[in-house]
C-alpha cells in the first residue's frame, strides 16, 4: 500500500492535463521500470511532445495481459478546488488530487505490482501500457494499436482501469461522430430567394436528426441507461 500511495503522488504531481506535454511522467516510469530491468517503448505523437508507452514482463513470445490506463486528466481551469490539484493529500482516509480516480490510481497500483512481477514465474507475459490524450478523444492510443497491429504475437487480453467501482463493463452502444459543413449563397436580404441561407438548412438538418433520435428509442436494450442509441447536435 505505501508504494502504491508513494507512486501515486508522484503521478499526481505531474501535470499531465491534456493540453500539456506527458513526457515527465512517462520518463519516470520508464526510468522506474528500467530500476527491474524492464524496457519501455515510446510511441511519440508527431510532435514529440507526448508519448505512448508499451513495456513487458515475462515470455514475450506468448499472447499476454495488458493492464492499460490513460495519463492525461481533465483540466481543473474555474473549479472550486480546495486542495492543490497537483498535490497529493490525504484526509479522512481518502486521497484526493487531479487523477487520483481517473486514472493515475489505477497506474500507480499496477506500477507497485512491477517488483511482484519480476520474481514471479510468469505462465503468460503481463503488458504495461499507458497513453497520452484520451480524455480528448483516445488520441495517443491509436498510434499503440497500429504499432502493436504489427507484432507476430498479440495480446489476449486487455483490462483498462477506468474509475468503474468496481463493476465490470460487458458492452458499449459505440459512437459515430460526424461533422458536417454547410455553405450558402450571400445575396440582399431583400432578394432573399436569390441566395441560399446555410442556416436555415441547417436547421432543417438538425431537426431531422432530432426524428432520427425519436425513432431509435424503438430499438431498446435494457443492459444501458439510457436504454436505446442517442444522437445529438
Amino acid at each position: 500500500m505505501s508504494r502504491s500511495r508513494d507512486l501515486l503522488e508522484t503521478l499526481v504531481g505531474f501535470d499531465t492535463t491534456s493540453r500539456e506535454s506527458n513526457l515527465q511522467l512517462i520518463e519516470f516510469v520508464r526510468d522506474y521500470l528500467a530500476g527491474f530491468g524492464i524496457a519501455s517503448e515510446l510511441v511519440y505523437n508527431a510532435q514529440r511532445t507526448k508519448a505512448n508507452l508499451f513495456a513487458s514482463v515475462g515470455p514475450v513470445e506468448l499472447p499476454g495481459i495488458v493492464l492499460s490506463g490513460h495519463t492525461d486528466v481533465v483540466p481543473v481551469d474555474g473549479q472550486p478546488w480546495t486542495l492543490p490539484p497537483f498535490t497529493l493529500t490525504e484526509r479522512d482516509g481518502k486521497l484526493f488530487g487531479r487523477g487520483t480516480a481517473d486514472m493515475k490510481g489505477y497506474v500507480a497500483c499496477v506500477l507497485a505490482l512491477v517488483p511482484e512481477l519480476v520474481k514471479t514465474p510468469l505462465r503468460l507475459p503481463v503488458h504495461i501500457a499507458l497513453s497520452y490524450d484520451e480524455e480528448v478523444g483516445c488520441l495517443g492510443v491509436r498510434s499503440l494499436l497500429a504499432v502493436l497491429e504489427q507484432r507476430p504475437v498479440k495480446p489476449m487480453l486487455c483490462i483498462i482501469g477506468e474509475p468503474t467501482e468496481l463493476k465490470p463493463v460487458l458492452g458499449h452502444k459505440g459512437k459515430l461522430a460526424m461533422r458536417c459543413d454547410i455553405q450558402g449563397q450571400a445575396c440582399h436580404s431583400a432578394y432573399a430567394p436569390s441566395g441560399v441561407n446555410a442556416i436555415e438548412h441547417a436547421a432543417d438538418l438538425i431537426c431531422e436528426l432530432g426524428r432520427i433520435g425519436q425513432r431509435l428509442r424503438s430499438h431498446q436494450d435494457p443492459r444501458f441507461n439510457p436504454p436505446f442509441s442517442t444522437v445529438q447536435t
